[in-house]
């Protein structure tokens, strides 16, 4: 059972996350303490301080987070004293730019299925940074850019076992 204190991260951060995916620029801030940073940690996309935070997320995230066919799936949530850890299914079609992950990368029209995992920190009744992981090499894969063979990388198939731990594991 959360105790009262780790409902309002759970809610603050869902409605920080809705606000993103809706495009409400105002919402997402007002949803970050004063001093907050946001860290893509494969492609170090982000931004530093409230200023730079608000930059990132009107350039680069909030209304573009991802293409129109977006599907995210929550595989798991923890929750702690003063974060949440979230993980994700997400799969869409690469069909606009999307700085955040796929920085100079043109839309190719290919899928991607990607397991992601955010941190999310909390101070003073706010969200106070987010870092978010993913298999960068695996979306590289997906998209066309990373010719797997020879290289201990797969595409798909390890957010696909994210989703479901069942499918066989990979042999070496």
């Amino acid at each position: 059972m959360l105790s009262e204190h780790q409902q309002r991260m759970v809610a603050l951060f869902d409605q920080h996350v809705g606000a993103e995916l809706e495009g409400d620029l105002d919402t997402t801030m007002a949803t970050m303490g004063e001093n907050p940073h946001l860290n893509h940690v494969p492609t170090m996309a982000g931004g530093v301080g409230k200023d730079g935070v608000r930059a990132f997320y009107r350039d680069h995230l909030v209304g573009k987070f991802f293409p129109p066919d977006v599907e995210m799936v929550s595989i798991s949530r923890t929750v702690g004293e003063d974060q949440v850890v979230d993980e994700f299914f997400i799969s869409f079609t690469h069909t606009t730019t999307i700085d955040w992950l796929l920085p100079g990368v043109a839309p190719t029209g290919r899928s991607v299925e990607m397991a992601v995992a955010v941190i999310v920190g909390f101070k003073d009744g706010k969200i106070s940074h987010e870092h978010i992981y993913w298999d960068q090499a695996g979306v590289l894969v997906q998209v066309g850019l990373l010719d797997p063979s020879g290289l201990p990388v797969t595409g798909a198939e390890s957010a696909r076992k994210v989703r479901d731990p069942t499918l066989p594991s990979r042999v070496y």
